[in-house]
């Protein structure tokens, strides 16, 4: 498959962001959100990017002999140059959620600095539900 390298690279800190390694690292979490970030949680909550980085180590998935996000089914689109959505699935101790995610290239920045995740929504998805 020919991915645009925006959507591969946004593809790669998605799944970083799913690693415990990752998680319970403030700093290597810091790296792939992007200041403004806002996420939508699949409890409802709202998380701003100080609270995320302050409580995602210990969130769901974070320990290394824990429960995984599996994520799966995973595609990419080029909004505009430096912007890309991301919509996939994952399943974490028997729990499905549907996910989104905007990652951006930050305004005023180079060409080739990093995309980091601008918005995240994650919808709780019942087994059998298509």
């Amino acid at each position: 498959m020919n991915r645009h390298p925006d959507i591969a690279e946004a593809v790669a800190g998605e799944l970083r962001l799913l690693d415990p390694a990752v998680r319970v690292s403030r700093s290597r979490a810091a790296e792939l959100l992007d200041p403004d970030f806002v996420e939508v949680g699949s409890s409802g909550r709202r998380w701003t990017y100080q609270e995320m980085l302050a409580e995602l180590p210990e969130m769901d998935g974070a320990a290394e002999d824990g429960p995984r996000h599996e994520a799966s089914e995973v595609t990419g689109v080029l909004l505009a140059p430096g912007l890309v959505h991301l919509t996939y699935e994952t399943v974490l101790d028997g729990r499905r959620s549907r996910r989104s995610s905007l990652w951006r290239r930050p305004a005023g920045s180079a060409a080739d600095a990093p995309l980091r995740m601008y918005y995240h929504q994650g919808t709780p998805a019942p087994e059998g539900l298509a």
